[in-house]
């Protein structure tokens, strides 16, 4: 996926029903670790009287591996954290951490039943779930000629391009802000649109 995929666009909570046991799961955005992990913490606050706060991240593009976490807090051991990861996993989203309070009901699951039940919240509440796109940004600093920018300023919505700041003197400067995939053919488009007049920098942003 690279620079750019799926991330959740907001929290999503979806609550279902098994054996009078209660398992809500709430889905949000973590750009990182220490995001996901202040997440979790907040709804362990929210819900005190929970029996389980079970809960899963997957940091960085879908299906990815090197930042992932999980807890079964206090289930038994592989009926919660890991069959949460495994539906994020497969998901196609990233940057999204999952977790699922649970209030008992009085009637054992089995490790097969909790399983089941702990996927089936986390899968259902991504299906509810609206997503954007997480985009690495390069930052691009333009001079160009004044009969250059309108139709540079035309060029720009088809490069995915955003202008940040203008600058007028003998020339125009334009600090704009492409997606990072995008950035060699965008100067590329640039220059060709300029006639090779354009001066183009990377910069810091």
């Amino acid at each position: 996926m690279g620079d750019r995929y799926p991330i959740p666009a907001d929290t999503t909570v979806h609550e279902i029903e098994i054996q009078r046991s209660r398992f809500r799961a709430s889905v949000a955005p973590a750009a990182s670790v220490e995001e996901a992990r202040a997440f979790i913490d907040d709804i362990r606050t929210a819900d005190p009287d929970a029996t389980h706060h079970c809960w899963a991240y997957l940091i960085g593009p879908p299906a990815s591996s090197d930042r992932v976490g999980m807890s079964d807090d206090g289930e038994p051991h592989g009926t919660a954290g890991r069959p949460m990861l495994h539906v994020l996993s497969h998901s196609g989203i990233g940057d999204v951490v999952a977790v699922v309070t649970r209030w008992y009901g009085g009637v054992k699951l089995g490790t097969g039943g909790l399983t089941r039940a702990y996927s089936d919240a986390v899968r259902e509440t991504l299906e509810q779930m609206s997503t954007t796109e997480r985009i690495s940004w390069a930052h691009l600093r333009v001079s160009i000629d004044y009969a250059a920018l309108d139709p540079l300023k035309r060029l720009l919505p088809d490069l995915e391009a955003e202008i940040l700041d203008e600058t007028y003197a003998d020339r125009v400067t334009l600090a704009l802000r492409v997606p990072e995939e995008g950035t060699t053919h965008c100067i590329q488009r640039i220059t060709e649109m300029s006639n090779g007049s354009a001066v183009i920098e990377s910069t810091q942003g």
